[in-house]
């Protein structure tokens, strides 16, 4: 640490040539998240200092998570739905085996999840101690539910299933794999970090929220395509005692038990969060997303026209090719069948979608 600190126009000089090292939105095309809503930056600033760690000594705010979760879940077609705001689909995820393992009493647990899984669900199996079995994709990149029954037995404390799949953008057979869970009596842990806020605003959607009896837990990030600010994520449950299970006791707070992963939250995220729903509403979003899934489908026929046709028949607004390189300057990403991925984010105008076919096509044609 400086003896003596920078004066601020020298400290905000050297912020700014730093910046000037990230790549900006422009060009991005492999990224889940997105430029925040100016309303979300605005009220984030609002509430930058609330900390819903400790929600007694900010009752508004805590108020806004309450509220945030109920417009989440009214989203997910359970409005009394028991949650909480997460710092996103990693922790929600995390949570959702922690509830399942916390209700099951079985030695030696497993839980099945599709082969598109987020990798956050590894990271969960090793922090719990759980077996994950993976069940195969079908054709389709779909979770295969047959084979995901088949990977079931009596120490399966829960089933996965994705709605927006991080690599394919497609929806797994969540209804198929809810009644499976639900024969089972097993928890079914819908991730729809990427969907969830996607789906909804689409005609003709599969089902894959707390309609399917068979579900119980779902993951949404207001941070992806809600425009929120970084981070927020929702985990939203059926049975208010699955999340309640996890509590702890916390006896120097203003509350005395909590069943949150992490102490310190922002409370700014949230406010921030709320703040994009309440002031888009269903028609915003709906806007919104159809123009996501607009260049989306742009993409998509275009790359179809270089002889690149698009892979699994996406749900959302993301899509993979199985193409060589990019072009220079263009940020992609690649599947783990080393697939070209790209996410039609907000940022993500209908003159950056030409403007990238065109030096595709330079490139490759």
């Amino acid at each position: 640490m400086r003896s003596n600190g920078l004066a601020e126009d020298e400290l905000f000089s050297f912020l700014l040539s730093v910046k000037e090292d990230d790549r900006g939105y422009r060009r991005v095309l492999s990224s889940m998240c997105t430029l925040p809503h100016p309303v979300a930056v605005r009220a984030m600033n609002l509430f930058i200092e609330s900390n819903l760690g400790d929600p007694g000594l900010f009752e508004g705010t805590a108020s806004l998570e309450a509220l945030l979760v109920e417009r989440v879940g009214s989203l997910m077609h359970l409005p009394e739905a028991c949650g909480y705001a997460t710092s996103g689909g990693t922790e929600s995820n995390l949570q959702a085996l922690r509830m399942a393992r916390r209700n099951a009493d079985v030695r030696s647990p497993n839980v099945v999840v599709p082969e598109s899984a987020h990798f956050s669900f590894e990271k969960a199996c090793e922090i719990l101690s759980l077996e994950m079995r993976v069940a195969p994709s079908d054709g389709r990149y779909r979770m295969d539910a047959d084979a995901a029954a088949d990977l079931m037995d009596k120490n399966t404390i829960a089933l996965v299933g994705v709605a927006g799949t991080t690599e394919y953008g497609v929806v797994d057979p969540i209804a198929a794999l809810s009644d499976i869970a639900f024969d089972r009596d097993t928890a079914f842990h819908v991730d729809a970090a990427f969907g969830g806020l996607v789906l909804p605003f689409l005609r003709d959607a599969p089902l894959f929220d707390f309609r399917l009896e068979g579900v119980t837990s779902i993951s949404v990030d207001p941070h992806k395509m809600g425009m929120s600010t970084i981070p927020v994520g929702c985990l939203l449950t059926r049975d208010p005692s699955m999340l309640c299970s996890l509590n702890v006791d916390t006896p120097y707070l203003t509350v005395k038990q909590e069943f949150t992963l992490a102490g310190t939250r922002s409370g700014g995220a949230v406010a921030g969060a709320l703040a994009v729903i309440e002031h888009l509403g269903h028609d915003g979003f709906t806007a919104v997303v159809a123009e996501c899934m607009a260049n989306h489908h742009r993409l998509i026929d275009g790359m179809a026209a270089l002889g690149y046709p698009v892979l699994a028949e996406p749900e959302v607004n993301v899509a993979s090719f199985d193409c060589p390189a990019a072009p220079a300057g263009w940020q992609v990403s690649r599947t783990r069948h080393g697939h070209m991925r790209i996410v039609c984010m907000p940022h993500i105008t209908t003159t950056i979608i030409e403007e990238f076919l065109k030096d595709f096509g330079d490139m490759h044609v």
